[in-house]
């Protein structure tokens, strides 16, 4: 049976995190095992009533109603996100924070739900939300999910907020920052919100505001390296939940994405340690 990471690093890097009841009795599996099998779920994308669960669990085994219960139960507690500031924080260390960029991502949505909306440029239903990345690549945090019919822009004070709130949750210090953007972040609101966080807004001039030869910070070298992030982009449509959005709620999506962060962030660093080797 395919698995996304093995069960000692689960064990180690995720469970620790995850709160325990305190009402209701206690899983009667092993919690490393039905993390196991929402990871499974993340990565291929099968319909829960399909997930293989007699495959997925060592011993006795749980319903897929009752892995999906458990899901829902982390997510709607926030603690999926929770679970990814604490592990933000103990691997801050290993993050580049040379530079940070920010890029949006409309990802299509099938079965409708919250937070989505017809999107003209993709002829379809989509959720958008911001993403943000360090140097390497890596994942940091994401802004709350917004209907697909509104722009990166939509609501950007409230929406960075949410973002840097997450670097600052994880005893990250934001200000200082170099934080590359496109062209889609050229406006007066965006650079304010990044002046009061003392965030150095390296973000392309877009044309359609006019003479793009302002006083404006720009480092062209810098923003060239803004690759990583669509290189990000690319490995969170690696996995088929988040490819296209099936959840009908914004907390089980947000769920999946920031499960996402974590096995991007963990493989990431046990190549790392290969390399060295």
């Amino acid at each position: 049976m395919y698995g996304v990471l093995d069960k000692d690093m689960i064990e180690m890097e995720i469970v620790p995190f995850i709160p325990k009841s305190k009402r209701g009795f206690p899983p009667t599996v092993p919690v490393v095992e039905i993390v196991n099998a929402i990871l499974y779920k993340l990565k291929t994308g099968v319909q829960w009533n399909q997930l293989p669960v007699k495959a997925l669990f060592s011993g006795a085994y749980l319903s897929w109603q009752s892995v999906y219960h458990h899901y829902r139960k982390w997510c709607l507690s926030g603690a999926w996100k929770d679970c990814w500031t604490k592990f933000l924080k103990k691997h801050r260390a290993e993050l580049d924070l040379s530079s940070v960029d920010l890029d949006g991502s409309h990802t299509p949505a099938v079965r409708g739900g919250e937070a989505i909306e017809y999107q003209g440029r993709k002829k379809r239903k989509t959720t958008n939300a911001l993403y943000l990345t360090d140097r390497q690549g890596l994942p940091l945090a994401m802004s709350e999910p917004v209907a697909g019919n509104h722009n990166d822009l939509y609501d950007i004070a409230v929406q960075f907020e949410v973002v840097t709130g997450t670097l600052e949750q994880a005893d990250i210090a934001v200000d200082g920052l170099f934080l590359n953007a496109d062209a889609g972040f050229d406006s007066k609101d965006f650079r304010k919100s990044c002046d009061r966080k003392e965030i150095n807004a390296n973000i392309c001039f877009n044309k359609r505001n006019g003479n793009t030869d302002r006083d404006e910070y720009f480092d062209k070298g810098l923003y060239d390296q803004r690759y990583a992030v669509e290189r990000t982009n690319a490995w969170m449509d690696s996995y088929r939940s988040l490819l296209n959005r099936f959840d009908t709620t914004m907390e089980s999506w947000k769920g999946f994405n920031y499960l996402a962060f974590i096995v991007i962030v963990l493989k990431k660093f046990k190549n790392k340690k290969k390399e060295k080797v």
